[in-house]
């Protein structure tokens, strides 16, 4: 393991929480950026230490602090993490481009998902919006991760992509602990369309759950989506194996079978009679 270092996390959520524990655990010293006074008063807070909004009942340890000063957050840092939704990953990316050293910052998105106007992935976006300096150095973290579980420490894979090997490897070397391995790749267009695709099927899944439709169209609709999956995914470029590793198969598998799955638990309640209007509200 390398020797400890500053990592920031852009992003106060649940997964951006549960990435912070993560890294403090392995040994770093985290900033977590948050939006929200509320939530850096009760991370740092040393009685309460915890994101009481966004990921209740994980204790974050002294190694993390919390602030709503994006510039605080990012100062020093090797890594950042970005971990913010698809359709403010823009704007929070122009905001951090002139806060970050391109030469000793490596950037890694966490984000999963595709711009609805542009159909960007989070890649797409980091390449039109971030200066050319940074780009070399931007990495993506997908694959099978509930934000609880991660928290809880359970055991956990996950895939790093960079286009430059040698930047997968050194955040793969920041993040892997015994209990959260980091496999690297350089397939980056693979490695998002994997985690974006996934959640269409995952709806698909539990609509047929909710209608009672069994274990057979479950399976049925995991396997003959992951086909689906990877003809789009190799018609725009990817490795098709990157599919049946883990930002695909492995993603969509807990995605479309887990009890902690948002998308899975909107078509579940759709496929039982809810509307999607009242579902999402």
């Amino acid at each position: 393991m390398p020797p400890p270092t500053t990592i920031g996390v852009v992003g106060g959520g649940a997964w951006g929480t549960a990435l912070a524990l993560h890294a403090a655990r392995a040994g770093h010293t985290v900033k977590l950026f948050v939006r929200e006074p509320e939530v850096a008063a009760s991370v740092n807070d040393p009685a309460v230490r915890e994101n009481t909004t966004f990921l209740k009942g994980f204790k974050l340890p002294a190694a993390v602090s919390a602030t709503t000063d994006l510039g605080e957050a990012v100062r020093g840092a090797s890594v950042v993490l970005l971990v913010v939704p698809t359709p403010f990953l823009a704007a929070t990316a122009a905001a951090l481009a002139p806060l970050v050293d391109p030469a000793s910052t490596t950037l890694v998105s966490c984000t999963k998902g595709i711009l609805n106007d542009t159909l960007e992935t989070p890649a797409g976006i980091l390449s039109r919006v971030l200066p050319e300096a940074v780009r070399p150095r931007l990495a993506y973290l997908s694959g099978p991760s509930f934000a609880a579980e991660v928290a809880a420490g359970a055991p956990t894979v996950v895939t790093i992509a960079a286009e430059d090997e040698a930047v997968a490897r050194g955040v793969q070397e920041a993040l892997s602990t015994p209990t959260f391995r980091c496999y690297r790749t350089t397939d980056v267009v693979g490695v998002e369309l994997g985690g974006a695709l996934k959640n269409v099927l995952a709806i698909a899944c539990g609509i047929s759950d909710g209608l009672g439709f069994g274990a057979n169209g479950r399976a049925a609709l995991i396997t003959r989506g992951l086909g689906e999956m990877t003809r789009v995914a190799a018609a725009l470029g990817a490795h098709p194996l990157t599919m049946a590793g883990l930002a695909g198969m492995g993603d969509l598998v807990l995605t479309c079978t887990g009890d902690l799955s948002r998308n899975r638990t909107v078509g579940l309640r759709v496929g039982r009679g809810e509307k999607v209007a009242d579902v999402v509200g």
